[in-house]
């Protein structure tokens, strides 16, 4: 391959949903991302919460179109050759903006050019151009042998978007399972796993157990999943707050592999969190903290984009106060810790 060629592939993603602190929901969605010279291409844009066209809960018929799209079957969406590569993951409505690029053909290659964000019919390049970001000249087959994978039926479908909920606590679990529904993702309660058939468990892509369940109980659950030849990741609850449980799930449903996640580290100590990013991205951490009278307390402590590396955020002097926990955020990934004190992991 000649070195003018940057290589294609496509890869599981997610932009992850969450519950707001007041109240409101940010969608889950799961998608396949464009690998590019074996890097997510979404990370060379620092701050942007998109998906691509290839989203796993679009119909059929018309996630089929938009992979005859990029093969350049049909005519182009916009005018001037343009495609969109990312959108709105609540809508997907070019007014709310898209990256967009043109799509064509060399010879037998494909080449992407010419990328920029784009509100309307017509791409303005001076004003709104990713300038850094290409030419990339793909080599025809393998560009259609990934594409093309996905006509035939490949299995590139991320794990199922289903969350069995084991608890004592029916009020918790009664308004995660609500939460749950509201971003995107199914949720079913039951306090064992014992009567569900194996096609039922193999439904899911996690277990959630509430802080109550005996470790008896969870070895059931466990062992009624390996019998199934069910692979899931099982998270025990931090504590009975409702956001940090989702995010606690949000980061279970994460099977990419480590190095295509911008988030890879969360630790807390001596009052701070760090955390290791792998992009530029924008970056959200807020604290949860329970009261001796078990009521929650929800703080935003940092918002801001952080460059790649490690970095050291100061909690604030409530949130090391009694029981309390961090979420750290960006549009893909999410994680969780309770606050400890000592040397950071």
């Amino acid at each position: 391959m000649s070195a003018a060629h940057a290589t294609f592939g496509l890869a599981p993603a997610m932009r992850a949903g969450g519950v707001h602190a007041d109240g409101g929901y940010r969608l889950h969605r799961d998608f396949l991302d464009f690998v590019v010279d074996g890097r997510p291409l979404l990370f060379r844009l620092s701050d942007l919460d998109a998906v691509s066209p290839l989203a796993s809960d679009v119909p059929p018929a018309i996630f089929t179109a938009q992979v005859r799209s990029l093969l350049l079957e049909t005519a182009a969406p916009l005018p001037g050759g343009r495609y969109v590569i990312y959108g709105c993951p609540e809508c997907e409505d070019l007014a709310c903006g898209a990256v967009t690029a043109v799509i064509e053909r060399d010879g037998d290659d494909y080449i992407w050019r010419d990328f920029a964000w784009q509100t309307d019919e017509v791409a303005d390049l001076d004003f709104n151009g990713y300038h850094g970001i290409g030419p990339f000249r793909f080599d025809g087959p393998e560009y259609r042998a990934a594409l093309g994978a996905l006509l035939a039926g490949a299995d590139v479908t991320v794990p199922p978007r289903r969350v069995l909920l084991i608890g004592a606590r029916a009020g918790v679990l009664a308004r995660l399972a609500a939460a749950l529904r509201g971003i995107g993702i199914g949720a079913d309660i039951n306090r064992d796993a014992t009567d569900v058939s194996a096609d039922e468990l193999r439904s899911y892509g996690a277990v959630a157990f509430g802080r109550a369940v005996g470790e008896a109980e969870r070895v059931a659950v466990r062992r009624a999943f390996e019998r199934a030849g069910a692979d899931v990741p099982f998270v025990t609850g931090l504590a009975p707050i409702v956001p940090l449980l989702v995010a606690q799930i949000e980061h279970a449903l994460d099977r990419g592999p480590l190095r295509q996640r911008r988030l890879t580290h969360l630790a807390t100590a001596d009052g701070s969190a760090h955390i290791e990013v792998t992009s530029t991205c924008r970056v959200r951490l807020t604290t949860y903290r329970l009261d001796r009278l078990s009521r929650t307390h929800t703080r935003e402590v940092f918002d801001g984009v952080l460059e790649p590396g490690r970095h050291r955020i100061a909690l604030g002097a409530e949130a090391v106060r009694g029981e309390s926990f961090v979420v750290a955020r960006t549009s893909g990934s999410v994680l969780a810790e309770a606050v400890a004190r000592g040397n950071p992991g």
